[in-house]
């Protein structure tokens, strides 16, 4: 059983963890996120292997392989979350907090924020409907067209992010 099935009470009462108390204003804590040098070298990373996965998932519908298509979709679902993750809590934090006296910097990563969090749901609504098809072949012309599409839309925020976002992620000056 995993930490979930423990943390959550699936296990044995006495792996099962109990809760706490702790009191802490939380108003006097301060929540900044550190600079963190590898960061935008990750974020990269992540958008070079979410490419390739999605070139995989073109692959695979190419070839007709519709098991290696659903388990592909769902390897980019994972790691999309996982990379937006990273850049709403890590990056997007980090970057409000240390350019909240540049306004014009600021309404740009705010805009891009709000624009990725729609693209995320158009991502995410294109692979679960996926996902959840045994893609006949009406489905699969329908796949191929929204595929394209949604290619496009990641290439496109992609390299606005690389171009134009992270190289605002600087070290704060002191």
């Amino acid at each position: 059983m995993g930490f979930f099935g423990k943390l959550f009470g699936k296990g044995s009462q006495e792996t099962v963890l109990r809760p706490t108390t702790l009191t802490v204003d939380a108003t006097s804590v301060p929540r900044r996120i550190g600079y963190d040098p590898a960061l935008v070298q990750n974020l990269l990373h992540d958008h070079t292997q979410l490419g390739l996965v999605y070139s995989q998932i073109g692959d695979a519908d190419q070839a007709g392989n519709l098991d290696e298509v659903r388990r592909l979709l769902a390897v980019f679902k994972s790691r999309l979350e996982a990379h937006v993750l990273a850049e709403n809590v890590r990056f997007y934090n980090y970057l409000e907090q240390s350019i909240h006296d540049d306004a014009t910097n600021t309404e740009l990563m705010r805009g891009f924020r709000r624009e990725m969090n729609e693209i995320v749901r158009q991502v995410l609504a294109f692979v679960r409907k996926y996902l959840a098809s045994d893609l006949p072949p009406a489905a699969r012309r329908a796949f191929a067209v929204d595929y394209a599409a949604m290619r496009e839309v990641l290439e496109h925020r992609f390299d606005s992010e690389e171009g134009h976002l992270y190289p605002l992620y600087q070290p704060a000056s002191h």
